[in-house]
């Protein structure tokens, strides 16, 4: 349910991105990872998780945020609730951001400081390589 509330939210929102960011094409899935933690979470959260390559492919990172605002008013889950995860959220806006601009990703909460972790951490996989992407333009 919030994935996909995410996910529509994320369709809408890289139109605004772009506009107010004046970034240029990223040329990398990193330089793209890079992008969502220090610009676009930084705009529109206030806050800029740190970025690790968990690859050799390079084509997998974590977004690792010590604060979550989406949570800062929520001490705990309530037992009967203990499945929600309602910062899945999150994960819908970034893939549905990436495929606007031709990116396939998978977006999955890994970890949630709601359900005890130490940090939130939110993984993505970018499906396709970077030279699947260069051959197509050719």
């Amino acid at each position: 349910c919030f994935l996909l509330r995410g996910y529509g939210i994320g369709i809408r929102l890289i139109d605004d991105f772009l506009a107010r960011s004046a970034v240029k094409k990223c040329r990398s899935y990193s330089e793209t990872a890079d992008m969502i933690a220090q610009v676009a979470f930084k705009m529109y959260l206030g806050v800029t998780p740190s970025v690790s390559c968990s690859s050799a492919a390079g084509n997998e990172f974590s977004l690792i945020l010590d604060k979550n605002p989406l949570v800062d008013f929520v001490e705990e889950l309530p037992a009967e609730r203990a499945s929600l995860c309602y910062c899945n959220l999150l994960c819908g806006v970034i893939r549905g951001a990436l495929e606007m601009v031709h990116l396939a990703a998978e977006v999955t909460f890994l970890q949630d400081r709601l359900k005890g972790d130490a940090v939130t951490e939110i993984g993505i996989t970018f499906l396709r390589k970077a030279e699947d992407r260069k051959h197509k333009r050719n």
